[in-house]
């Protein structure tokens, strides 16, 4: 396990100063390498013990080792790329690396699942008004994949992946309605922000992100999703699968959870769209 792994892995067991010294890290990974441990104290606005602290956490000797284990974190895959993927790889191998590293991971969120949050999540949806999706980036492709899963429900169903239109709607919030805003890492200050919005507007948020992220930690309910993927060195990859899952998820519970006439209109849309487009479904 390399440096990186063992900071995402531990994330939820370090301290508040331990975990701002970590964010300033992921978000500055190149950087990191490069400061003192005085100007990384300065960057996560905390004092140096708590970085010495966070450096013997994940079992480094201090300071200058820690520096040297996440400069050698780098070396593993092909940056920018996948960290499994090397540079002289054929198509053959990297499809294989490609496909086992995706089942390993869903394999690892599913085993860290609460279910306790999930049955939760699906209450607040089946008892919603409407129904909003928020993400940006990398998550915005699943916040419409989550639009058009629940869009079948008749129920109200939108999705935002535009600051200012996600600001508009957290504005104009009205109760009954759910918020759930989807992020990786929790950390991108723009949903962060929009998030901030709903909730003093007594919005239900459900953030579908990292444990113990700012974005997870101003929800009224998080389902927290644990994803050894790092997102400042190498494309999301396993992250959107598993938020896609979750989402059928949630979607598989709101049926169940709706009974039999809620399946039996679930048909009559399926059976008037192949009507209309019988080649295509």
């Amino acid at each position: 396990m390399n440096t990186l792994e063992q900071i995402n892995n531990n994330f939820e067991y370090f301290s508040k100063s331990e975990k701002k010294v970590a964010n300033s890290i992921l978000e500055s990974l190149q950087k990191a390498i490069h400061l003192c441990i005085a100007s990384l104290a300065k960057l996560a606005n905390a004092s140096e013990p708590p970085v010495n602290c966070f450096c013997r956490r994940i079992d480094t000797k201090g300071f200058p080792d820690f520096q040297l284990r996440l400069a050698q974190s780098f070396g593993n895959g092909t940056s920018y790329v996948n960290r499994l993927v090397d540079q002289a790889d054929t198509v053959s191998c990297h499809t294989q690396k490609v496909f086992d590293s995706a089942i390993a991971q869903l394999c690892i969120v599913k085993d860290n699942l609460n279910t306790t949050n999930i049955n939760r999540a699906i209450h607040l949806l089946t008892q919603a008004n409407k129904i909003a999706f928020f993400g940006l980036a990398a998550s915005a492709a699943v916040t419409h994949g989550a639009m058009s899963k629940f869009f079948r429900f008749y129920i109200p169903v939108l999705y935002f992946v535009d600051v200012m239109m996600q600001h508009i709607y957290c504005i104009n919030y009205r109760y009954g309605n759910v918020v759930i805003c989807i992020l990786p890492t929790g950390r991108t200050q723009n949903l962060v922000e929009q998030a901030k919005v709903a909730k003093a507007n007594d919005a239900i948020i459900i953030t579908i992100t990292t444990a113990n992220s700012s974005l997870a930690q101003i929800a009224s309910l998080s389902i927290a999703i644990t994803v050894p993927e790092y997102t400042n060195i190498y494309m999301p990859m396993a992250s959107r699968l598993a938020q896609l899952t979750l989402i059928d998820v949630l979607a598989t519970g709101f049926i169940l959870r709706r009974g039999q006439n809620f399946r039996d209109n679930l048909k009559r849309v399926k059976d008037i769209l192949h009507d209309v487009y019988p080649d295509k479904l």
